[in-house]
C-alpha cells in the first residue's frame, strides 16, 4: 500500500473534515455496492467524491478502514432501529417481544442485499490478513455489545446478564450473517429457511 501523500498531514477544521469524510463514505458506499470492494480503488473513491488522495488519507488509513467505517455506520443504524422497537414493545408479552425483535433482526430489505454480499466479500479479504481480521473482530464485538444491551432491555430476565448477554448476541449475529448469506439469492427455499430460523430464535429468546 502506498504511503499517504505529505499533504495528508495538514490539519483540517473539524467541520470541514467531517464533511469531507461524509462525502468519501457516501461515494465509497455507492461504488462498493455497485462493483464490489476488490474492484474499487482509492482513486475511484476520490474521483467520485471530488477529492485528492491527500484528503482521503487525512480521514482513512486505507480502503479497508473506509469500509469498516461504512459497516460501523450500518450497524449503528440497525441498532438504533432495534432500540426504538424495544421501547415500543415494553407492554407486550415476552414471547411477542422476542418474535418482533427476531423479525427485525432477520428482516432484509431488497436494498440490503448488496450490503450482505459486500460484507461477505470483506470477510474473505480479512481472513487473509491477521491485522485486518482483528479489526473485523473488534467491529463484531462492538456490535454484539450493542445488541446485548437491546436484548437485556427487551427481554429482561430471559437473557443472562453480563458476558452471557454478549455471548447470546454474538451467536445471534453469527447465525444472522450465515442465514443472510444463504438466502441472498431469494426464492422459496430462502423463505422457508428464514421462517424456520425466525421460529427457532423466537422460541429460544421468548421461553
Amino acid at each position: 500500500m502506498n504511503p499517504p501523500p505529505a499533504e495528508a498531514a495538514t490539519p483540517r477544521p473539524p467541520r470541514r473534515r467531517a464533511h469531507t469524510r461524509a462525502r468519501l463514505i457516501a461515494a465509497a458506499s455507492e461504488l462498493f455496492l455497485t462493483v464490489g470492494f476488490a474492484r474499487t480503488s482509492i482513486e475511484d473513491v476520490c474521483a467520485a467524491a471530488g477529492y485528492t488522495r491527500g484528503a482521503f488519507y487525512s480521514n482513512f488509513s486505507g480502503k479497508e478502514d473506509l469500509l469498516l467505517a461504512l459497516f460501523d455506520d450500518q450497524a449503528a443504524a440497525r441498532i438504533a432501529e432495534l432500540e426504538e422497537l424495544a421501547a415500543a414493545c415494553e407492554a407486550l408479552a415476552p414471547q411477542e417481544r422476542a418474535r418482533r425483535l427476531v423479525g427485525a433482526l432477520l428482516r432484509v430489505e431488497p436494498a440490503e442485499t448488496g450490503w450482505i454480499l459486500l460484507f461477505l466479500e470483506f470477510r474473505l479479504v480479512a481472513a487473509r490478513s491477521e491485522a485486518l481480521a482483528e479489526q473485523v473482530a473488534a467491529h463484531d464485538r462492538a456490535v454484539a455489545r450493542a445488541l446485548a444491551d437491546v436484548l437485556l432491555r427487551t427481554l429482561p430476565g430471559l437473557v443472562p446478564a453480563g458476558a452471557g448477554a454478549e455471548q447470546a448476541a454474538a451467536v445471534i449475529l453469527a447465525a444472522r450473517e450465515g442465514l443472510l448469506a444463504r438466502t441472498a439469492a431469494g426464492g422459496a427455499a430462502a423463505g422457508e429457511l428464514l421462517a424456520a430460523t425466525e421460529a427457532v430464535l423466537s422460541g429460544l429468546l421468548g421461553s
